[in-house]
């Protein structure tokens, strides 16, 4: 639980530090918000390889540490 609220509160953090650059650069707020919210549509296709990859281990990693913590159990 710790960890999703330390993730979300970093996901804020890094969202307002994002929208006060934008709004720093001369973008007006509705277009400093849409570029905040969809930060997957200026993703080049090796960014987004990294991305599914890291997401990839991360799931692989809960799933194994999951089956092994059920293993232990019997």
């Amino acid at each position: 639980m710790k960890i999703i609220g330390i993730s979300l509160l970093m996901l804020g953090c890094l969202m307002g530090f994002s929208l006060g650059i934008d709004i720093v650069q001369g973008f007006d707020v509705s277009q400093a918000l849409y570029n905040a919210m969809s930060p997957f549509r200026v993703m080049e296709v090796a960014e987004l390889f990294v991305l599914f990859f890291l997401l990839f281990l991360f799931f692989a990693e809960s799933l194994y540490l999951f089956m092994k913590k059920k293993n232990q159990s019997k």
